[in-house]
Formats: C-alpha cells, structure tokens, sequence
C-alpha cells in the first residue's frame, strides 16, 4: 500500500519539507446492510489509528458474503469494541477522533441517529460525532429509498452528517468487482484528507 504511506496534508506542505499532521484515528462501524466488502477493503486502505464497531447483525453479513468472523478484521484495526458496550471510549466526546465512518450503513441505523437514538455504541458514536461537529459519514447501502428513509438521511445531511450512497464510480474503467470496491472506497478516504492518484482528468491538472 505505498500509495497510502501517507500523503496526508497538502501537496504544497509536502514540497516545503512541512512537518506531517498526527495520524488519523478512525472509527469505522459496520452495520448490517448489504456490502461487507467495503468495510474490509476500508479497513485494509485506511491509514492511521482504526478502531471498529460490529452490529450484531453486521456479524451474519460478514459470514454470509465474506465467510469472515468479526476478528478476522483484527489485523486492520487497534482495536475493536462491541457494539453493546456503551461504556466503550467513543461513547464519550471526551475522547477525540477525527472520524467516524459507517460504511455499510444500514437505513435503519441512519434513522436511529436521525431520531437521536444512541442505543448502541455505533448510534451513541454517531451522536457525539454531530454534537461535537466531528466527521459524519453514512456509507448508505440501500435501493430504492422510500420518503420516510430520505426525510432521514435530509435531516442528517442538514445536521453535518456526509451522506455517502455506496454507488461504485465507472470512469476509471473497472474491469473487476476488486476494482468497483477500490474506486468506491478510495472515494470514502478522500473525504478523510487522504491523497490518492486516480482522480478524474487527473494528468489535465499537472
């Protein structure tokens, strides 16, 4: 992953021999909607601090589209805390984190956070993120959205919250699933700060 070594900050701080900017710390909870694999391949690219959130039925999607356990997501992250346990850090705005990414995130975890509902640690998370005006991104996997699931993600959208529907881009070309994954992941860690080449027309801005 020497793409990812981590170009953090700007391309003018970088050419100026500027101190790089503290590792990112990510919360990265995954919910039980339909895309398992971009949570894995998120986990994999993102660099710095990641610490994980598994629903419980987060838990049967892994094994059922990826055969893969909870723990096989150890080797990605610091951490990982579950998602009952509401005395976990995160459950606190006094403890720092520069992101909290849902991906997937299902509709109905969406309208919990919407409602303020932080019954779990990934709804209580999601709750400090909007009050503490932190990161917010909904990785939204779900087809065709009904009125009362817009009216949701609106009211989120309006409260800081980034509401990223899981539509994997076609202008790089993608000849493989792997590669629909990549582009569609490489979107969400941008929004984190991080630099990536694969930008549309990208060679028309050198």
């Amino acid at each position: 992953m020497d793409d990812l070594a981590m170009t953090l900050g700007s391309r003018e701080g970088r050419e100026a021999g500027a101190p790089r900017p503290p590792a990112l710390r990510v919360l990265v909870g995954v919910t039980g909607a339909s895309g398992a694999v971009y949570a894995l391949d998120f986990l994999r690219r993102c660099p710095g601090d990641k610490f994980v959130v598994v629903s419980k039925w987060a838990r049967a999607v892994l094994h059922s589209e990826l055969g893969l356990r909870e723990e096989d997501l150890d080797p990605y992250v610091k951490a990982r805390f579950p998602d009952g346990d509401l005395s976990a850090p995160f459950s606190s705005g006094s403890n720092a984190f520069d992101a909290l990414v849902i991906v997937p995130c299902s509709t109905s975890t969406a309208a919990k956070i919407a409602a303020g509902i932080g019954d779990t640690l990934i709804t209580r998370a999601a709750a400090v993120a909007l009050k503490e005006r932190r990161r917010l991104v909904l990785a939204v996997r779900e087809t065709p959205l009904s009125t009362i699931q817009l009216e949701a993600l609106h009211k989120l959208s309006q409260a800081g919250a980034v509401i990223f529907p899981l539509s994997p881009p076609w202008y790089g070309n993608p000849k493989t699933v792997d590669e629909l994954v990549a582009a569609t992941t490489g979107k969400l860690l941008r929004l984190l700060g991080v630099e990536l080449p694969g930008g549309w027309r990208e060679e028309d801005l050198e």
